[in-house]
């Protein structure tokens, strides 16, 4: 697929237009191009100066489309765009797109580009409900067209319900992740992130420094790969609404949650940082210093092997295990590899500034009679996509 560099967004006359400044803003920081065009009734909510201040091109608008005689605009931002965003996008505008209409330079841009088209709905919940509006919701799709479906969340009309625009955070997810084939429509895959933590007591406990990035991103790419996704996790990342996400604590809660989802699973992915050990005991109050006594002595238990069990287990699904190691990288996930009955092991260096809690990680791929691959240092969000492009290639 073309890399995606060039967007261009189309803003329609919602309310939810006041906070596309913060997405453009957003979308420039991770190194997008980004020019925009706006209906007349999303001008009266966030005026053109200011778009055309923050992405330093000319807000297109209806006053203003034909200013440049030497080109056509709706046709020359079909032509520059990679592609193209559609945020707010209101019940009227959906009808437009739909059916085709071309009666403002929002509705011409759009039907003249045949590149990758995503949409955000934003609008009043009995609108989104409308049978119309969800016809021509399924008669986007039909077309190719992404949605990115509204939130639940508190509404201009003053009360919560199902209409408010999604998250600038989710919104970002839902560009970033954008794959032009959808190699796992139809399937459905589990994935865990986060590191474990096992209670000493009330206030402490044993734990690692994961940060839950690389297991979000990769449930995020298999939502963007058309899955339906279970994340079992120990933080709170932004999703895609294709995730269902379920938050748990411990190692045995994550055993369970796993081992719960994982029949139904076509694809699994064990990126978690699940602790090998938990105290014998919590003791139900903190744990007080003892005048004489020097150390805190801790009686510890073998955590489940949930990745072992689950090899044993598995019938149809694709099993992938992650291997961090501070030392001899690729023999100890090879012999982890054979020990769990993976079917893949994503090995990555870890501690001191590498793997966990960063944005970025270097990882070498391990599969049962292939070569190891390694990959150049690259962002989590590029390295979960191999990842899942690579499962999906082998199921």
């Amino acid at each position: 697929m073309p890399t995606i560099k060039n967007i261009v967004v189309l803003i329609t006359g919602g309310i939810a237009a006041y906070k596309v400044p913060l997405l453009v803003r957003s979308l420039m920081r991770a190194d997008y191009t980004v020019r925009v065009a706006m209906t007349p009734a999303a001008a009266t909510f966030v005026t053109p100066a200011t778009l055309a201040t923050l992405t330093k091109h000319e807000a297109v608008t209806d006053d203003h489309e034909f200013d440049h005689p030497e080109h056509v605009v709706h046709v020359e931002l079909a032509q520059w765009a990679d592609m193209m965003l559609v945020v707010p996008a209101t019940a009227n505008s959906l009808a437009k797109f739909a059916q085709g209409l071309a009666d403002n330079v929002v509705s011409t841009s759009w039907l003249a580009f045949d590149g990758p088209k995503l949409v955000v709905p934003a609008m009043n919940d009995k609108m989104w409900a409308n049978a119309a509006t969800q016809s021509n919701v399924r008669r986007l799709k039909d077309m190719g067209v992404r949605v990115l479906p509204p939130a639940e969340g508190f509404l201009a009309e003053g009360y919560t319900a199902v209409g408010r625009m999604p998250d600038l955070d989710v919104i970002q997810l839902f560009v970033d992740t954008y794959q032009a084939k959808q190699p796992l429509a139809g399937k459905q895959v589990l994935v865990s992130a986060g590191g474990t933590q096992e209670r000493i007591d009330p206030v402490r406990y044993i734990g690692n420094d994961s940060s839950g990035k690389m297991g979000t991103a990769v449930a995020n790419a298999a939502a963007a790969a058309g899955a339906d996704v279970t994340l079992v996790a120990t933080k709170m990342l932004p999703v895609l609404p294709a995730v269902d996400a379920v938050y748990v604590t411990s190692a045995a809660e994550m055993h369970d949650a796993m081992l719960a989802n994982f029949e139904g699973a076509d694809l699994v992915v064990m990126a978690a940082a699940v602790a090998d050990f938990r105290p014998t005991t919590v003791s139900g109050n903190k744990i007080k210093k003892q005048s004489g006594d020097d150390a805190l002595h801790l009686d510890l238990v073998q955590n489940p092997d949930i990745l072992a069990e689950m090899g044993a287990q598995k019938s149809h699904q694709y099993l992938v295990g992650f291997a961090a190691e501070t030392n001899d990288l690729v023999a100890n996930a090879q012999a982890k590899l054979e020990r769990k009955g993976a079917d893949m092991i994503v090995a990555n260096p870890v501690g001191y500034g590498q793997g966990f809690n960063t944005d970025t990680d270097t990882v070498t791929i391990l599969r049962p009679d292939q070569a190891p691959l390694a990959l150049d240092e690259a962002a989590k969000t590029e390295v979960a996509s191999t990842i899942v492009r690579l499962a999906a290639m082998a199921m």
